[in-house]
């Protein structure tokens, strides 16, 4: 299969392959992605499916000294994985005759038995009696309970009003153990009746339950199936199988192989081609609560691609992007006691510790006050965004302005510019919770999200960008990034957010020079009441943008 395109161009290619976690899209993936665009645009049957939304891939690359490209896409493509004109999939599963789908037909009709099943009249009125015969049962047992209880504590007041013989205490014996005879029949009785019910609604319910677990079996075998047929080359010529290439105590996420950048280099290396540089973009509409813009380069995803990428790359010479934030700047102590200081975090530093090897607030304040366990994180700010900060000194100061965030009566504002023309002012609530295959992004979802508001105001535009005064109301992460972001909130991106929206270099300014990327969100008012002195702390500090 030839769909290595010949890519002219001026363009000098890189001399190693970039990483394509980077994440702005080298010069020659841009032409490339231009061809891909054209090409789908002329072909309507493509056309049409991609336009519901479609991520697709490019991947730069030199074969015996020809400069070409390679294009893909994810998953399938008006119901196909085998256009001639981009790559295969790593493993085909869509074959008719198949042991995938003669199996994922096996598990269709199980799915269309325990559908009848738990639609049909016969489990209803089954559940329906068994509930009414438990109901019956029930209140007959406590009544007759109620009876032994009225009956013991009237016996027991003639016990205690006046001298009774032998006769009596008999009589009153024999009552009480007549009565308990009696509880003990009305049980027995009510569980036979109970008996003869349940067991037909058991029958059916036994009959659902061993559909559901013949269902799993079927799938969790087919899954393990599939990931053991996705042979995933790397650099070195080495293969391993999905299974073998993800922690071995958790199964590969649904859809593992089938993105773009696996199937691009699985294809390089198949056909000798040496990589050069790789990206993906969204094509036409966003998906259901998720940012995804329309011809918007994005990173590959992290719970399918990282793991598989990081084996696939092994043997290659990756060059690691430049980091272009201005993570050089240093904190600005705005104010400080010793109860807590309000501080000023540069752009491109981390709020606490983390994985990348980057100064934090957390770091920066320790070594100041010369203390391991007392600055404490109040509240945090993404390692893109800059603005203000409070840091508490003690546990007391902590729990106290932990309090005031809990209770929403801390006040935060944002400067933010973004992607298009915003006018007036409003609310945003979108409901947030965590892309549990992509984190750490956030996807709007209206039915299991975490109440998310934004109050926004427009401030100026300026040509095709909006400068914002963002004030939000509750703090889910990326919350002010994706209610910008998403259709349902802004369909705005704010400028240089590679998550949601797409990088972009800054106007020129003497404030960022050597510095041309960079998101502009800044936090630039906050409001707090100290916890010891009682009063209301005010500060505000300008962005740097």
């Amino acid at each position: 299969m030839n769909c290595f395109h010949p890519l002219t161009t001026s363009t000098p290619p890189p001399a190693v392959m970039l990483s394509p976690f980077g994440y702005e899209p080298h010069p020659l993936c841009r032409e490339a992605a231009n061809e891909v665009m054209n090409y789908v645009k002329s072909q309507p049957q493509l056309l049409e499916d991609a336009e519901r939304g479609k991520m697709m891939g490019v991947l730069v690359g030199e074969r015996q000294g020809e400069l070409g490209f390679l294009a893909a896409y994810s998953g399938l493509l008006a119901c196909r994985n085998d256009w001639s004109w981009f790559v295969p999939p790593v493993f085909d599963a869509q074959q008719p005759d198949g042991h995938f789908k003669q199996e994922e037909r096996t598990i269709s009709q199980i799915n269309r038995a325990i559908e009848a099943l738990e639609q049909s009249e016969e489990l209803a009125q089954a559940r329906q009696q068994l509930q009414k015969a438990r109901q019956e049962t029930e209140a007959e047992v406590e009544e007759m309970k109620r009876k032994t209880q009225a009956a013991k504590a009237l016996r027991d007041m003639q016990r205690l009003q006046r001298n009774i013989d032998e006769q009596e205490r008999a009589a009153l014996i024999r009552e009480s153990q007549f009565m308990k005879a009696e509880l003990h029949r009305a049980k027995k009785r009510a569980e036979e009746r109970l008996s003869n019910v349940t067991e037909r609604c058991q029958r059916l319910e036994d009959q659902l339950k061993e559909l559901k677990e013949e269902r799993r079996k079927r799938s969790d075998a087919l899954q393990r199936w599939l990931f053991e047929r996705y042979i995933i080359m790397n650099a070195k010529g080495e293969s391993r199988n999905l299974l073998q290439i993800f922690p071995s105590t958790t199964l590969p996420p649904s859809g593992s192989g089938d993105c773009c950048a696996p199937k691009l280099l699985q294809h390089a290396y198949a056909e000798g081609i040496r990589p050069l540089c790789l990206a993906e973009f969204w094509w036409g509409e966003s998906p259901l609560g998720e940012v995804r813009h329309h011809l918007h380069f994005y990173p590959p995803c992290r719970s399918k691609c990282h793991p598989i990428l990081g084996w696939m790359m092994q043997g290659l010479d990756v060059q690691t992007p430049i980091d272009d934030a201005c993570n050089d700047e240093e904190l600005q102590i705005l104010y400080e006691d010793d109860w807590l200081a309000v501080v000023c975090k540069p752009a491109g530093m981390l709020s606490v510790p983390g994985k990348v090897d980057r100064p934090s607030v957390e770091e920066v304040m320790r070594h100041r006050w010369r203390d391991d366990v007392n600055p404490i994180i109040v509240h945090r700010l993404d390692m893109e965004t800059s603005g203000l900060m409070v840091v508490a000194r003690t546990k007391w100061a902590h729990a106290d302005l932990q309090s005031q965030f809990l209770q929403r009566t801390v006040s935060k504002q944002y400067i933010a510019v973004v992607e298009g023309k915003v006018s007036g002012s409003g609310i945003i609530d979108l409901p947030l919770r965590p892309d549990l295959d992509d984190r750490p992004r956030q996807m709007v979802d209206h039915e299991n999200g975490r109440e998310a508001l934004t109050f926004y105001e427009v401030i100026s535009t300026e040509g095709n960008r909006t400068r914002l005064l963002l004030t939000p109301k509750t703090g889910r992460t990326h919350q002010l990034r994706v209610h910008c972001a998403h259709h349902e909130g802004l369909s705005a991106p704010i400028v240089g957010d590679e998550l949601y929206g797409t990088t972009a270099p800054l106007p020129p300014s003497p404030s960022f020079e050597g510095c041309p990327n960079r998101l502009l969100l800044h936090a630039s008012s906050l409001r707090f009441v100290h916890p010891k002195t009682k009063k209301e702390m005010d500060f505000e500090s300008l962005p740097p943008f």
